[in-house]
């Protein structure tokens, strides 16, 4: 594991991303970690996020969580839909997604952490796909290190 990088298997919650487009990744997640890839809460949040062009960023959020089911080693956290704070792991998660596009080394280091595996290629592309769309619409995840809510 990287040095800087903090345990995905810790429960702590280091706090909640103050960027609108980090906390709407988190939700997604969550909702699809718990009730699966075709989570109506999921898609209803993506609407009421994206409006009618809802369609490219939950597609692809739902296809790095599949990814990230087949090619993890290891469990990864998430919290209950309901928690105002994140696990380590969420807190990874989005930090591989809000550097996937301009330091892909960088984040393929972190799904190695997260993941526990050593080439995570599909789950970076994801996580590039995801980047880009949440981007493209508006509600960009943004530089995760500076803009955390809570202790870190």
């Amino acid at each position: 594991m990287s040095e800087d990088a903090p345990s995905p298997t810790s429960t702590l919650s280091p706090g909640t991303p103050a960027g609108y487009g980090a906390r709407i990744l988190i939700e997604a997640v969550r909702r699809i970690g718990v009730g699966g890839l075709n989570d109506a809460y999921a898609a209803s949040l993506m609407m009421g996020a994206f409006g009618l062009s809802f369609r490219r960023p939950l597609v692809l959020v739902r296809a790095m969580m599949a990814e990230l089911a087949r090619a993890s080693q290891r469990s990864i956290m998430i919290a209950p839909a309901c928690c105002c704070r994140t696990t380590v792991a969420e807190m990874l998660l989005v930090r591989i997604v809000s550097e996937a596009r301009d330091d892909p080394r960088r984040a393929h280091a972190l799904i190695g952490d997260l993941c526990g595996i050593d080439r995570g290629l599909g789950i970076l592309s994801s996580a590039q796909a995801v980047a880009q769309a949440f981007d493209d619409l508006g509600r960009p995840i943004g530089e995760v290190g500076r803009g955390w809510v809570g202790k870190r």
